[in-house]
Parts: structure tokens; sequence; C-alpha cells
């Protein structure tokens, strides 16, 4: 990037049906923003890494009613961030300090209010890329679902899809550290092994194992205490079929279901008497709102400490150059990314 541009990725027009495709986004350089253009309480950011998520797909449909507001068509695409300030007119803020923007703009210097920010957490690590790998959203909504809302019970049985992603490999090794029997779910046989490698007593690939009931059953022979679902879809109905009494059913994504080409193409779910017969809950959640809590404290303070005493890994899929972003998200949704997805910038 030279000194006299930088690079900005938009959205030119909705996409509401079917996958996404790189000529969806338009990538240019445009004239950089300046110190001397900040008004009364503003920010220059330099993003340092960029987060990649499924849910993403939503904004880039323009869905209305969504628990997050779409992207305007023509407008810069925003997501979680991480950033250092290099100028500021906030009293909060100062040059060289390392912040989080929760909806920050996928351009590599950008200007922003100083209210939408916050200053990254630094005393659980000073490595900027923590903040969206191993201390970020993605691990904070595997510590909420499985900690905070299945409450895990040493010798219960947890099936994890997406074991090897973001949230999942985190969910495998919170509950292993919990006593649970963990049961994995990943797409290829070297995500298999990883999700074996971090703690899941047995996993398999859901490419290969035939028929999901029965290949859950045979992982998992006395059944399901709790599911962790990433996926929805006729995997979720599998797992219903499998759960014992009183079983947690937590429901942190469904990303089979993201790129449908017609409503008409989503798959009902057939096994929901299950959830009558067994006594079971099931529990969706949205991450935001447990942002600045005293579980947001309990989760950093754990997992920090369980990181730093090599007692829990996490793997990163990281990409260099924002122009590069558009790629690795279209890799989300045809399994190519392996572990949690960030762009460097």
């Amino acid at each position: 990037m030279s000194s006299s541009a930088i690079t900005r990725i938009s959205l030119p027009s909705h996409v509401r049906g079917g996958f996404v495709k790189l000529a969806d986004f338009k990538i240019e350089q445009v004239a950089p923003p300046s110190k001397d253009q900040l008004s009364d309480n503003q920010v220059l950011l330099r993003p340092i890494y960029y987060s990649i998520d499924p849910y993403q797909r939503g904004r880039i449909a323009g869905v209305k009613g969504s628990f997050i507001e779409s992207y305007s068509e023509g407008s810069t695409i925003t997501n979680i961030l991480v950033a250092t300030v290099v100028a500021s007119t906030s009293a909060d803020y100062r040059e060289g300090d390392l912040v989080i923007d929760n909806d920050g703009k996928w351009e590599t210097e950008y200007t922003t209010d100083a209210r939408a920010i916050s200053k990254a957490p630094v005393q659980y690590s000073a490595e900027p890329r923590d903040h969206v790998g191993v201390l970020g959203m993605a691990a904070y909504s595997a510590y909420v679902g499985a900690v905070v809302l299945a409450k895990p019970k040493a010798g219960e049985t947890i099936l994890v899809s997406s074991a090897s992603g973001g949230v999942g490999q985190m969910v495998v090794q919170l509950a292993k550290a919990r006593g649970l029997r963990v049961v994995g779910v990943a797409g290829s046989e070297e995500k298999v092994e990883y999700a074996k490698s971090i703690g899941a007593d047995v996993a398999f690939n859901y490419k290969t194992c035939g028929n999901y009931m029965e290949a859950i059953k045979a992982a998992a022979p006395e059944g399901i205490d709790i599911w962790f679902d990433n996926v929805g879809g006729e995997f979720l109905d599998a797992a219903l079929a499998n759960i014992n009494t009183h079983a947690r059913i937590i429901i942190c994504g469904a990303i089979t279901q993201y790129n449908l080409s017609s409503p008409d193409e989503r798959y009902g779910v057939k096994c929901l008497t299950s959830v009558l017969i067994k006594k079971a809950t099931i529990h969706g959640f949205i991450i935001d709102e447990y942002y600045d809590t005293p579980t947001h404290t309990a989760f950093y303070e754990e997992v920090s400490r369980l990181y730093r005493e090599g007692r829990l890994t996490y793997r990163l899929c990281e990409t260099e150059g924002l122009e590069n972003a558009p790629q690795a998200f279209l890799d989300l949704f045809t399994g190519k990314n392996f572990g949690r997805s960030i762009v460097k910038a």
C-alpha cells in the first residue's frame, strides 16, 4: 500500500440468495484519511487484524429484522477488528492505544467516533491477534454457550459441530476441562485429527460418515447431554434424535442455511418431538448481550490463564492483506478455512 492511498472493500449490491462471489465485492484504492480531518471526540485508526465471520452473510444479503443491521448497498464492509490509534481528539484515547471496534471498516485506515470503540484488554494479552483470536468473539461465544448456558456437569457427553472452527475448537477444550466426554464433528480427516488432539474423545468426518443419526449414535451410544450446534439443517435433526433426558441444545449458528437460493430451501426440522419427550431445552443466543458483563471478565480470566499456561491451544487461519479478505470470507462456506479465520492488514 502506498502512502498516498488506502485499501477499501465495499458491497455494491446486496446478494440475497446463493453463494457470494468475489465479483460481489468492490476492492479499491482511495485517498487516505488525515488526522487534520478529525472532528471532536474522533479517532483515526489503523487496523491490525480483521475478524472474518459467517454471520456477515446475512448482512450481505440485506436481511431485515435480524439481530444486526445489514450492510447498505455501496457501503464499506464492516466487522470486528483490532486496531491501533494513529491520532485522536478524544480525551479517552491517545496515539498508540490498542483498541477493538466491533463494527470496524474494511479499510486500511479510517476515522470513527471514539464512542464506537473500546480499549483492548491488554492486561490479559498484549498480542493484537489474540483479541480477534483466542480472546475474541468466537471464543467468547463458545464460553457463553458451553459454560454459561449449557451448565455442563462432569461425566456428561457433549456433541460439537465444526469442532475445528473458531467456536468449536474452544467448546471442545472448555468441555474437556470440565470433565465431559467430547464428541467432535468436522469436515476433513485433518480437522478430525485436530479435534482429537485438543481433547475430543472421539470425532468423525460428517462428509464421509454416512447416515448422521447412526454416526452420532455410534460415537455416543449413551446419548447426548449437550448439543452445541454451529451448523443447523439435517445434522441438527440427527442430533435431536440422539439426545438424553434434560439435554441442552445450544444454537450458536446455522451455517448450512446461510447460502440458500430461496426461503423454500430452508431445512424443516423433523425431530422436535424429541425435545418434548426428553424434556430438553433449546437455547439460542446472541453474544452481544454478554459483552461488558461479569461473564466476559470470567472468560478473559479463565481462557487467558489456560492459554498462558499452555493448557489450551487455538488454531488461527490467517490471511495476509485486506485485499484478500473477501476470499477468506468465501472460504468459510467451502471448508477451505481451518481454524479461526482472521486477516492481517
